[in-house]
């Protein structure tokens, strides 16, 4: 069976142990990238990590890109969103479609 977790700072993270998802506090960017791998590797389907520490493991995550699993998914921190998950998903909907339908501003 597949695992859903969440990795990020503990503030932005704590409250997603109530919905049963497992958990995984890191304070910097060399143990992040290690629960990264090991969760990678360990047979999550969805890793959803916060939007500083996803920009900070980037290399990281686009080494899963062209996997099925796992699904990883910026969500915004306690210290707020910096867009980087709008900027995914309206990079995801062009490579789709093929064509800006969501935002059509022009950028």
């Amino acid at each position: 069976m597949y695992k859903i977790g969440v990795l990020g700072d503990r503030d932005s993270i704590y409250g997603f142990a109530a919905l049963g998802l497992t958990t995984v506090p890191v304070s910097d960017t060399i143990e992040a990238a290690k629960a990264f791998r090991r969760m990678a590797e360990g047979g999550y389907a969805v890793i959803y990590i916060t939007e500083a520490l996803a920009q900070a493991l980037e290399h990281e995550i686009q080494r899963c890109k062209d996997a099925m699993l796992p699904a990883v998914i910026p969500i915004p921190g306690v210290s707020g969103n910096n867009g980087m998950g709008i900027r995914n998903v309206k990079k995801f909907v062009e490579q789709a479609v093929g064509s800006d339908i969501i935002f059509n501003d022009g950028k």
